[in-house]
C-alpha cells in the first residue's frame, strides 16, 4: 500500500519504457540541426539536443535505477526523495521528445487544417487568435518553462496553458499536449539573447501543425 502511494505516476511509465536493462534513449532528429535555419539556428540546436537533452536523460536513468533499488528494498523514504529528480529530469526528458517531433523545417511549415483547424476556430477565433494567447501565457512564464496548446478530455475543447520548469504537462495535469514551445533561455539564448517574445514571434514559423493535428485527431479520434 504504500509503495502504491508514494510511487509518482510519472516514475511508473518511464521505469516500464526503460525496463530492468534497457535505458532512456536520447531520440534522433527527424531533421539536420540546421534544418530550422533561420528561426533557430544549428549551434542552438545541436546544444539543446546533444547537451541539454543528453543530460535529462543521463539523470532521469541514474535516478529511476535508484528508484528500482529502493523499491526493491522497500526504502520508502529513498523512494519519497528521488520523486523531485525523476519529475524533473523524467519530465525534461519527455517535454523535449515532443518538443522536437513539434517542429519543422520552415519549408515544410503548413498551417492548420482538418479537424484541429475547425478546432481552433471554434476556440480562439482564428490562428491569430491562438498564437496571441499562447504568446501571452508562454510570454508570463517566470524563470523556466514551457507553454503548451492542450486538448481537455474533461472540457473537449483546445487550451492554452504553461507548465514551470520541466513539468510535464499530462502525467501533472491530465491535459494531452498538442504543441509545447520551450521557454527556457537555452532554447533562444545564443540567437535572441534574453528576448523571448522575438523568438515566441518567430517561433510560429517551425510548428509542424501536421503532427499537432495527428495528435489532435489521437486525443479526440476526429
Amino acid at each position: 500500500m504504500l509503495r502504491s502511494v508514494v510511487t509518482h505516476r510519472l516514475a511508473a511509465p518511464l521505469l516500464r519504457a526503460r525496463g530492468m536493462a534497457t535505458q532512456v534513449q536520447l531520440p534522433d532528429l527527424l531533421y539536420d540541426y540546421s534544418a530550422l535555419e533561420p528561426v533557430i539556428n544549428a549551434e542552438i540546436m545541436e546544444l539543446h539536443h546533444k547537451k541539454h537533452h543528453q543530460a535529462y536523460v543521463n539523470n532521469v536513468n541514474k535516478a529511476l535505477e535508484q528508484y528500482q533499488e529502493a523499491e526493491h528494498k522497500d526504502d520508502v523514504a529513498k523512494m519519497i526523495a528521488l520523486q523531485s529528480a525523476i519529475k524533473f529530469n523524467g519530465g525534461g526528458h519527455i517535454n523535449h521528445s515532443l518538443f522536437w517531433k513539434m517542429l519543422c523545417p520552415p519549408k515544410e511549415y503548413e498551417e492548420p487544417s482538418g479537424a484541429l483547424e475547425q478546432a481552433i476556430e471554434a476556440d480562439f477565433g482564428a490562428l491569430d487568435g491562438l498564437v496571441s494567447q499562447f504568446n501571452a501565457a508562454a510570454g508570463a512564464v517566470q524563470g523556466s518553462g514551457w507553454g503548451w496548446l492542450a486538448y481537455s478530455p474533461a472540457t473537449k475543447k483546445l487550451v492554452v496553458t504553461s507548465t514551470p520548469n520541466q513539468d510535464p504537462l499530462q502525467p501533472t495535469t491530465g491535459l494531452v499536449p498538442l504543441l509545447g514551445i520551450d521557454v527556457w533561455e537555452h532554447a533562444f539564448y545564443l540567437q535572441y539573447k534574453n528576448d523571448r517574445p522575438a523568438y515566441l514571434k518567430e517561433v510560429w514559423k517551425v510548428v509542424n501543425w501536421a503532427e499537432a493535428g495527428r495528435r489532435f485527431k489521437e486525443a479526440t479520434g476526429a
